[in-house]
């Protein structure tokens, strides 16, 4: 039997990614069209000290950017235009909005990337631990851990990474974009939050699997409790493990808008926090629509990976449809 998924559901899967790709899209329009200010009067320095742009100035730069269509009208031919890959043009530097995001995404990427690696491998490493060892003490105080990293903020995390490996060990920089000593800090600080949701999720999908009446049967046949424990049990609690990083994966690239900020370094985080505060929609809308994109291609990346992980899952489709 195949354990690859139905093309009926790859299918729906897709249609379901392009929906949330024009919700993004769409709701990324509505909230900067709602919001106070303007980004021409950004662009100009008007009301800045010392500095006045004329009517016809602010009127001239609204219709090169189409500012002084119909709300309707502008949310059409952006879309139109999105569907092609065009964003339109940055309101404040006049670069090419889908050129200025994707040329700041590998140092995101990196960031976000191993932060991913790093978060799997601690949550993994604290769940697995805490719920093999007999020791009740270790246990408990593993098992402690992921409540206290999901309650930390992320930027303070940086912020006592920073003075404790920078300014207290000077062992890794505190700033900068330049080489792998410069992407620790900021891998961590992402890693530690998300790690510890892993934890949590993992932790608890393991404790059920190693109550199922099967696990006594193995145990009775003769495996030993560190096979129960890593192959059997581990396979099973994989899974909601996995949903969640498909979550957690599109929320890293989220979260680099703060640590970049932090850490100074360059990347879409650093552009987006620059877009918002000039109400820069077309920047904004590519951010946003690539932070989407991200977001349904790895989920669809891990519903694939489903039936490689437990077969049993494409049999029960099966048999329900039959």
């Amino acid at each position: 039997m195949s354990h690859a998924l139905p093309a009926g559901r790859v299918l729906r899967r897709l249609g379901q990614a392009v929906v949330v790709l024009w919700a993004a899209f769409t709701l990324s329009f509505a909230v900067l069209y709602l919001l106070p200010g303007d980004a021409v009067l950004t662009k100009l320095g008007a009301g800045d000290a010392g500095v006045t742009a004329s009517p016809a100035e602010l009127a001239a730069v609204r219709a090169e950017y189409g500012l002084d269509d119909p709300v309707l009208v502008q949310y059409g031919k952006r879309l139109l235009a999105a569907l092609r890959g065009d964003f339109g043009t940055s309101v404040t530097t006049g670069d090419d909005a889908t050129h200025m995001v994707l040329a700041a995404l590998p140092p995101t990427l990196a960031v976000t990337g191993l932060a991913l690696v790093l978060a799997v491998l601690l949550g993994g490493g604290v769940a697995v631990a805490g719920t093999y060892t007999r020791r009740r003490w270790l246990a408990d105080l593993l098992l402690s851990l992921p409540p206290l990293g999901t309650a930390l903020p992320t930027f303070w995390v940086g912020l006592v990474l920073i003075q404790v490996f920078s300014f207290q060990l000077r062992l890794l920089p505190a700033l900068g974009s330049d080489g792998f000593d410069a992407l620790l800090l900021p891998a961590v600080t992402l890693a530690l939050p998300t790690g510890a949701v892993v934890a949590q999720v993992l932790a608890k999908s393991l404790r059920t699997q190693l109550a199922e009446p099967h696990v006594d049967v193995v145990l009775a046949k003769g495996a030993s409790r560190a096979r129960v424990h890593f192959g059997h049990a581990l396979r099973g609690a994989a899974l909601p493990a996995l949903t969640l990083v498909g979550v957690v994966a599109g929320n890293l690239l989220a979260g680099s808008v703060v640590t970049e900020v932090v850490f100074s370094r360059d990347g879409v985080g650093r552009v987006t926090a620059t877009a918002v505060a000039a109400q820069d929609t077309p920047v904004v809308q590519a951010v946003v629509v690539l932070a989407a994109f991200f977001f349904v291609v790895v989920n669809l990346a891990v519903d694939l990976l489903y039936p490689v992980l437990d077969p049993r899952l494409v049999e029960r489709r099966e048999v329900a449809r039959g």
